[in-house]
Parts: C-alpha cells; structure tokens; sequence
C-alpha cells in the first residue's frame, strides 16, 4: 500500500481578548491565513473565543451542542470549515452542561463540509496556587468522561485540551489499539506553568507514542490582567520541534509526513514493546 502524502497542519496563536466578536473575527482572519499557506488542517486554541474579565463570563456564552441560532460560534465555525475547505479543530468552545451553571470546555472537530465529526470534553481540570496565582477550573467546568479520537487526513488523530497533557494515560487509553498519529493541543497555559513545563511535556507525548503533536496556545497579556505562555508549535514523531511561534499571535505551520511517522516506528519499534504491568 502506498504511503499517504504529506498533509499541511497549522497551530494558530491567539491572544484573546474580552470581546466574542473581535476574538472570533481574529480566528477567522488566521483560519484564512492558515488556509493561504496550504494548511488543510488548523488547530485554535483554548478559549479562543474569550478570556473574560472574570472566569464565569464564559459560562454567559455557552451554547447547546449543534448548528442552530443558539450557537452562532459553532455555526461560524462550521461555515468557516465549509468556506474554506479545510478541517478547523476548534479548541475550545463553552457547551453548556448537565450540571449547571458550570459548562463544558469543549475541542470540536469540522470536516471540510462544516460537519462536526468530534467534540471531545476536557477531562483534567486545572488547578493551581503557589500563593500569588490562584485556579481552579471546576468552579465554572464540569469534567468530561471519555476519551476522544477521531480520522483526520493525518491519521488516527487524539483530542485533548491544555491540563490534560500532565496525563500520559489519556493518550494511551487514545491509542488502543490503533497508534495515534496526531495528537491536538489547545491550550492557555499559564506563565508559570508553560516556562516550567510546556514544551518538556508536549515533546515528551510525541516521542512515547510516536507521533504527530500540534500544539496551540494563548500567548501574550490579556485584557484581564493574566498572562500565558504561548510557544504554539508542531513537533514530529522524534520529538523534534518543527515550526513554532514564540509569543503573539500568528502560526505554526508544519507539513505532517506519514512516512517519517513509519520510518521512527521502523527504526525504534516501542510501541510494540510496551507490555501489559499489573496494578500497583
């Protein structure tokens, strides 16, 4: 069977503001701009479409799942999708929960025919005071319960949200028993915890499972008063960071070749070394 072809993915960096309109019109001008270099898929990141002047403002905007009036920012995402006949990872959108007025802080997937082919939930909450930064997420999120994978033209693709990449069980639950081939990142790391930790742990995903990783994050200081990190960026299946934006907005935007991905898992075959270990 032949090799698929190269597929062009791109991270867009965001620093989002209080305003749902601008931050939306500032998405789509860098969806359009993903799509006029070649990307066929782009990835936005967490809260891209608000960071509010307090934690509960996005609970204000959260839409019931689906294309209809009362969800004009999945609607704008899905024609965006469709407009432009690219896949638009949209990372992440507030839906309204089960367990109100706390929402869910969802990563929804769209095909190039503005069809949802996924919605993850973030699962891992995050949280985090060393006495001058104090979060909490599950004081506005209600968790999710599952894993999500999804076929993408890059592969078996993993879907998680910012805090989840601390848990490298998610993406092993992702990988059975098909390998991941690409795994989305959206983010809004905090200062604090991406200087520390935020490329260490995303490249650590990519080597373990071998891997695609695309990586999109807040980056810059937002209306609010908080800072994050940034450094969106695509790494390759050796771990190496291909294509990277440091702070601002802009792109990452790399091209995601299926036969480096064999060619890593031929030369050092780990995945199928790993081995079933009873519980502790």
């Amino acid at each position: 069977m032949p090799t698929p072809n190269p597929i062009r993915i791109a991270a867009v960096q965001m620093v989002s503001g209080t305003r749902l309109q601008e931050n939306l019109a500032t998405a789509e001008h860098w969806l359009r701009e993903a799509h006029s270099q070649g990307a066929q898929l782009a990835l936005l990141p967490e809260y891209f479409c608000l960071m509010g002047e307090k934690d509960t403002d996005k609970c204000a905007i959260a839409e019931p799942q689906g294309l209809g009036p009362e969800s004009p920012i999945q609607v704008r995402m899905a024609s965006l999708a469709q407009d432009l006949g690219i896949w638009i990872a949209a990372g992440t959108i507030p839906l309204q929960s089960d367990h109100p007025p706390r929402i869910r802080n969802s990563l929804l997937v769209y095909d190039p025919q503005g069809r949802q082919v996924a919605c993850y939930d973030k699962l891992h909450l995050f949280a985090f005071d060393n006495g001058n930064e104090r979060y909490d997420e599950s004081r506005t999120i209600a968790a999710g319960h599952r894993p999500v994978a999804c076929q993408t033209p890059a592969g078996h693709t993993g879907l998680s949200v910012c805090y989840d990449i601390r848990f490298p069980e998610l993406y092993r639950a992702m990988a059975h028993p098909q390998p991941l081939d690409l795994i989305l990142m959206p983010a809004a790391f905090t200062w604090t915890t991406g200087q520390a930790h935020w490329e260490i742990l995303l490249r650590s995903r990519a080597i373990e499972n071998q891997c695609w990783l695309l990586a999109s994050a807040q980056g810059g200081q937002h209306a609010n008063g908080r800072q994050t990190w940034g450094q969106s960026m695509v790494i390759d299946p050796w771990g190496r960071v291909v294509s990277q934006v440091a702070s601002g907005e802009g792109l990452a935007i790399a091209d995601l070749d299926p036969a480096q991905t064999a060619q890593v898992r031929l030369n050092l075959p780990a995945l199928s070394h790993r081995r079933s270990l009873p519980n502790s």
